[in-house]
């Protein structure tokens, strides 16, 4: 089920807020019940996997937070939950991506090939598995208590605001929320505020930036300008989709009482490549430093161990969002940029520049890096940047994306998305203050969205495959 259907929208959604407000507390178990057929919508054996890693974790954390500190126990209950945690990940994720470069090598040695043993990819699984690995590291690390009982812990997995596309929701950032939370008509209707944002960001941006950005990437050999076009739409499309989505699951969190933290500010203002990770997808990038780059040793072991960290950390990032070599290129590159400026500090010529033109080099890093992210191979990836270079002539249909992409529609839509992109003022804090104007301004954008939503063909969320 997804937020921008008119299942959720007019059924699900509602039904769910009547009983959830009906119900005297603790609501915690109807909410997991809600939680599990929303993620069961597509397919009930996914919602089995989910349960095996929450019971995992659930009872590898009762391990840890009821043995004595420093006793062994207490070490292999949390090395069993990483393991557990992560190989389930890594089969579900990894396996086929293992099995067909392990036949590409067996090719070229002339060895002949194995079957490759086809597995589906259960929808959000990385979310819900670094969710669920938070708990146990979090008790072991005294940073939060030990969770009342397995419904609760099972409820903090699934909540399904937030459970396909993230942003991920450590345990010690709501385990005080899961046993109390406040329930107030301002919460509330900042909530319903902010979904109706994400919701609008989603059917009237991103979808919108999708086609051009689809009709691009597929071409043969776009021209140099289509090239640069179609990865400035993509670049827009997958901001807001992704941002869409974290406004909408923040906002149905408030109608539940829960405050989940930002996932995004303003990322396409940063002026660097570290400020692009402050502000984009901030929720995967301070679980991988916290519980990735600092015990690796962080900054502590002197700078080269420093640059390799950032560049481990980025490289397996990459890897997180999908079993491809482009990802791993990706992370790569990002990890590359990040030590790059860590190295250089306030002595790069780059940091001298003014902030506008600083602004401008970060955000063309930005659109080669997601040239790789949308690719589907390497090749692909590497006639793309030789369109963007000016490298390769259009042929064959490509000539005809002009009349595709240059659309009044797609100018006039991409023309508001980079008026928003570098807006200082974002959801979170538009919603904070709502006067009479801004009610009667979001009443009409949903109606506009929702009129929208009912004639696309094309609704997919892009995170739901990591």
């Amino acid at each position: 089920m997804v937020f921008t259907s008119h299942i959720f929208i007019f059924y699900f959604l509602p039904l769910t807020l009547l009983v959830y407000y009906l119900l005297p507390v603790p609501r915690n178990f109807f909410l997991l019940i809600m939680s599990y057929i929303f993620y069961g919508w597509w397919n009930p054996w996914f919602a089995s996997l989910m349960l095996f890693a929450s019971y995992a974790n659930y009872v590898c954390g009762h391990v840890i937070a009821t043995s004595p500190v420093g006793s062994v126990r207490r070490k292999r209950a949390l090395v069993a939950s990483i393991v557990i945690s992560l190989t389930t990940l890594g089969f579900f994720k990894y396996f086929m991506f293992f099995e067909n470069n392990l036949n590409a090598m067996l090719d070229v040695l002339g060895a002949g090939t194995l079957p490759v043993i086809q597995i589906t990819l259960p929808i959000g699984i990385s979310f819900f598995i670094f969710q669920s690995l938070s708990y146990p590291i979090d008790v072991y690390r005294g940073d939060s208590p030990p969770v009342r009982n397995f419904f609760d812990f099972a409820c903090f997995v699934a909540l399904f605001p937030q459970l396909i596309a993230g942003p991920i929701v450590r345990y010690n950032t709501i385990a005080e929320q899961l046993v109390q939370r406040d329930h107030t008509m301002e919460k509330f209707t900042s909530g319903v505020a902010l979904f109706i944002l994400g919701f609008a960001k989603k059917i009237l941006l991103a979808n919108q930036m999708g086609g051009p950005a689809d009709a691009v990437f597929s071409a043969e050999s776009p021209a140099m300008l289509d090239a640069w076009f179609g990865v400035v739409a993509y670049a827009f499309q997958i901001y807001f989709d992704f941002s869409a989505y974290s406004d909408m699951a923040i906002g149905l969190g408030r109608m539940f009482g829960f405050e989940f933290p930002r996932n995004f500010n303003a990322p396409y203002l940063s002026d660097s490549i570290t400020d692009f990770w402050r502000r984009w997808h901030i929720s995967l990038s301070t679980f991988l430093r916290d519980y990735l780059y600092i015990p690796l040793g962080g900054n502590r072991h002197g700078e080269r161990r420093t640059y390799i960290n950032l560049t481990i950390v980025m490289l397996l990032g990459g890897l997180w969002h999908g079993a491809n070599w482009t990802f791993v290129i990706w992370g790569a590159f990002h990890g590359l940029l990040l030590a790059f400026e860590r190295w250089r500090g306030k002595e790069s010529v780059y940091s001298r520049l003014p902030r506008p033109l600083r602004v401008g080099i970060t955000f063309v890093l930005v659109l080669f890096s997601w040239v790789l992210f949308r690719s589907v191979d390497i090749s692909t990836a590497s006639a793309y940047f030789k369109a963007m270079l000016g490298l390769a002539s259009a042929s064959g249909g490509s000539v005809l994306l002009d009349s595709v992409i240059y659309t009044r529609g797609n100018l006039i839509v991409m023309a508001l998305c980079a008026l928003l992109a570098v807006c200082g003022t974002q959801a979170h804090d538009w919603v904070e203050k709502l006067t009479v104007t801004r009610v009667v301004l979001l009443i009409g954008v949903f109606v506009l969205a929702l009129m929208t939503m009912f004639v696309q063909a094309f609704n997919p969320f892009l995170y739901f495959q990591f």
